[in-house]
């Protein structure tokens, strides 16, 4: 589960780009959600979301936002954010499932949170996706690794 403020920019993004991924890999057995602390249930993804996201071939028109509960919290493998407030949000919400929460960065061996586009031109909704790809690429070898060891 990747999780932002919206679920209207990041982490849509990081759903609709992880997906692509894993099937361009052929992996169908990992199912990928996202949310967000302070998400309008239903709100659609940003228009730039899903014009820089289109530019590769990924649909986000039919997205709708999910707000993060608990028990979403609960019922996922693993909880990826897009920064360290968000990481700390989730923390406060279901503290005893500190073990399969990360920032997207962290995750991914690195440090550094994931700017937040809404309001920003296309440019920039094109930069944080080029790096959410980047991260999920990393993010998704590891995942992977561990499930196979399991």
């Amino acid at each position: 589960m990747f999780v932002c403020t919206g679920n209207t920019c990041r982490s849509s993004m990081a759903e609709g780009i992880c997906k692509n991924l894993l099937a361009a890999e052929g992996v169908a057995d990992v199912d990928v959600v996202s949310a967000g602390i302070y998400a309008l249930t239903g709100a659609p993804a940003s228009p730039e979301a899903v014009e820089a996201l289109a530019e590769w071939g990924i649909d986000l028109s039919g997205h709708k936002a999910r707000l993060l509960t608990p028990e979403t919290v609960k019922d996922v493998d693993l909880v990826l954010t897009m920064a360290s407030h968000h990481k700390k949000a989730v923390l406060e919400m279901a503290p005893e499932e500190k073990e399969k929460v990360f920032t997207l960065t962290e995750y991914a061996g690195f440090a550094g949170d994931i700017p937040d586009p809404i309001g920003k031109p296309l440019f920039f909704y094109r930069q944080y996706a080029e790096e959410i790809r980047r991260l999920c690429r990393l993010a998704m070898a590891r995942f992977l690794a561990g499930e196979e060891k399991n």
